[in-house]
């Protein structure tokens, strides 16, 4: 396995590698061509080989499979072993070693690590002029993803956020629905989760780390921890350093519809109505949390509601939870939800989803958009829906290496609407960690809180030394 490399390394080879994309810039020359160089496959790096990596490292293997990222030696020799005979890559336990090494032969560079780690590799394969998909939420806070947004405008590269359910047919057609005044004006929706992403209780006692793990590459730019249980390989989501809680596992995907049919921008106000769990580090278990929203053109405002975890602390949970306390309580539903399945016993409900509440009707949408329907489904039938009018795009990773292929940034979910999209849910952080029932008043323009001073520590923060971009 390869050791990390010295920040001086990484400088140099960074700033040899601006030089490249500076002209490259003066002489665009399209990802296309280097495709033609491997028999028209793109030249790719995966950064992050468990969970959402595999599916990953099964799109980029089809290509030409250059390197494969992470900090855990058992997953990346994993990832290899998986694909032994078909590809040459090599390994590596720290994505600046892997750019300062073989950055400069990529085209397409694919992140699927926890989400204290998307913004920085992000940024590094933009300025080589690489394209990037990116898993959900895009970034770990709203000053990444104001960043993110900036740098893919300035270098003019394919960017995708690893968000199936807006190439698929449910939020498209929601958006026409919606648009097409089928339920008359929105003015409130409720979005739920069963995740309970989050714990309770001072943090675990430090373990030493287990064998074949780079824990400082693993830590890389959130401030340091040593290690202890209830952080790897998936339980980070539920810590305030390396995740965003519930909100930053499903919101992205539970939300996108809110945030496209109901064309939002930035948030008025954000606030905790219920909270369950959590500590200074860890993110709640449950939530019940609401953003305000002013008119947009034809649109009246909008209340948005996110129900995550479980409430109350009297039965067990269910297992969708994280932390050795756990969550208890029964789901965390929003009332209009339970209302309805009593009213329609025979509709079904995902784990996850979305109502939208118009004046003339509800529409109901899934995790991922799927079964969108107006409510109650036996009405769907009668229901003369608008025209089609939004393209159909192919799946998200299909979309991605198109547009890779063509040197375009049209992509679905390119790093434009994605970085909107992730502030829109992250805020809910900052509301969490104001309190209940203390309203955030939020300056979008100026990426501020006005009203809570203190708050806006957590709007961005810089990376610890060594883990800075530049």
């Amino acid at each position: 396995m390869t050791t990390p490399i010295h920040r001086r390394s990484f400088i140099k080879g960074a700033a040899a590698a601006g030089a490249a994309v500076a002209v490259s810039q003066v002489f665009p020359v399209p990802n296309i061509l280097r495709a033609a160089n491997t028999g028209g496959k793109l030249n790719c790096a995966v950064i992050g080989c468990g969970g959402r990596g595999r599916s990953h490292l099964n799109v980029a293997s089809k290509e030409n499979l250059v390197a494969v990222v992470d900090p855990d030696e058992k997953r990346a020799a994993s990832a290899l072993e998986s694909f032994s005979g078909s590809v040459q890559a090599q390994a590596f336990g720290d994505y600046r070693e892997m750019f300062d090494k073989v950055g400069k032969t990529l085209d397409a560079v694919f992140i699927a690590t926890p989400n204290h780690h998307h913004a920085l590799p992000a940024m590094i394969a933009m300025q080589l002029g690489k394209g990037v998909y990116c898993e959900k939420p895009l970034c770990h806070n709203v000053g990444e993803a104001r960043k993110l947004s900036a740098l893919a405008a300035k270098h003019k590269v394919p960017t995708q956020m690893g968000n199936q359910g807006h190439c698929m047919e449910g939020y498209r057609r929601l958006c026409e629905f919606v648009w097409g005044g089928v339920i008359g004006n929105v003015t409130a929706t409720h979005s739920w989760t069963n995740r309970a992403n989050g714990g309770r209780g001072p943090r675990p006692d430090s373990e030493p780390t287990p064998a074949g793990i780079n824990w400082d590459s693993w830590i890389g730019p959130a401030p340091y921890r040593d290690y202890h249980v209830d952080l790897h390989p998936h339980e980070w989501h539920g810590w305030y350093d390396f995740g965003n809680g519930s909100l930053g596992n499903l919101a992205c995907h539970v939300m996108d519809g809110v945030y496209w049919a109901l064309k939002l921008e930035h948030a008025q106000s954000i606030e905790v109505e219920e909270i369950h769990g959590g500590t200074d580090e860890r993110c709640p278990t449950g939530t019940t949390i609401r953003w305000d929203f002013p008119a947009r053109g034809d649109m009246p405002p909008l209340q948005a509601y996110w129900h995550d975890g479980r409430h109350g602390d009297d039965d067990p949970g269910d297992g969708n939870h994280f932390g050795p306390k756990g969550a208890k309580g029964p789901q965390n539903f929003p009332p209009l939800l339970l209302e309805l399945k009593k009213q329609y016993p025979d509709e079904k409900f995902d784990s996850s989803g979305t109502l939208y509440v118009g004046d003339k009707g509800i529409i109901y949408t899934g995790t991922y958009g799927n079964n969108m329907r107006v409510l109650p489904k036996t009405a769907m039938k009668d229901v003369d829906g608008p025209p089609t009018s939004l393209p159909r795009p192919m799946d998200s990773f299909a979309d991605f290496l198109r547009a890779c292929r063509e040197g375009t940034t049209d992509t679905a979910t390119s790093f434009d609407y994605a970085a909107r999209l992730t502030e829109f849910t992250l805020l809910g952080n900052l509301a969490q960690r104001a309190g209940k029932g203390k309203k955030v008043e939020w300056d979008g323009p100026n990426m501020k809180v006005t009203n809570i001073d203190e708050l806006n520590r957590f709007v961005s923060r810089e990376n610890r030394e060594g883990w800075r971009f530049s």
